[in-house]
């Protein structure tokens, strides 16, 4: 981008926006998701899935992007995946660490991965793109085909719908300021094929929820 792009002035904006509503609601956020894997087990199956592919793929480093409390990435690490978390949230990062000491985690953007390209047997996105503007999405899933090696696999969970929720209160009534965009999965399909994936699967849960979830499998063409 060049400093002459709207897209590039406004992008550490939402970026600033994000990082600052989840160091905000930090501890309101780990207790809402705490336990999830356990109440919801379609979500523990895409998981299952995702590491069987990897294992049958040989293995490998799988980075969870925007991991937030680290729990896909114990889930991954105890399945026998070699997984690690990266969060914009400074504050989510240090609860990540707190809470799974034995794991890696860092500070980052998935708008600009500090990994090296063809470094990563995976990816998992596990919700984190929601917070994505439509005009910022191609780059970022060109920086996950990136970094990911020759047939690397990539997980993606988003929110199912269309247009965008604000939220002006997070989970500890403290102010926030932070976008959800909701999307179909047709949508994000075609955004990853077009850059440079292949789709193992898509698969929609709770269907006849106001706001269901969506989880798709890519696998980066070789």
């Amino acid at each position: 981008m060049t400093h002459h792009d709207p897209a590039a002035r406004d992008a550490s904006s939402w970026l600033a926006d994000t990082r600052t509503s989840y160091d905000t609601d930090a501890v309101g956020y780990a207790e809402k998701v705490q336990g999830i894997l356990e109440t919801f087990p379609h979500l523990r199956a895409q998981l299952d899935v995702f590491a069987e592919l990897i294992r049958c793929a040989g293995g490998g480093p799988v980075a969870d992007v925007g991991c937030g409390t680290g729990y896909a990435t114990r889930y991954l690490h105890d399945s026998g995946i070699e997984a690690f978390g990266i969060d914009l949230s400074p504050k989510l990062v240090a609860i990540a660490q707190r809470d799974h000491p034995d794991l890696r985690f860092e500070v980052g953007s998935m708008t600009n991965l500090d990994m090296d390209a063809h470094s990563a047997a995976g990816i998992v996105a596990f919700w984190s793109t929601i917070h994505i503007p439509d005009y910022a999405m191609s780059g970022v899933i060109a920086e996950l085909h990136r970094v990911l090696r020759p047939e690397g696999l990539v997980l993606v969970g988003f929110h199912v719908g269309d247009g965008i929720e604000h939220a002006a209160t997070g989970y500890t009534k403290q102010p926030i300021n932070i976008d959800t965009h909701l999307r179909q999965p047709s949508t994000m399909s075609n955004r990853l094929h077009d850059a440079g994936f292949r789709i193992e699967s898509t698969s929609v849960f709770r269907p006849d929820d106001v706001v269901p979830g969506a989880i798709i499998v890519a696998r980066k063409r070789g």
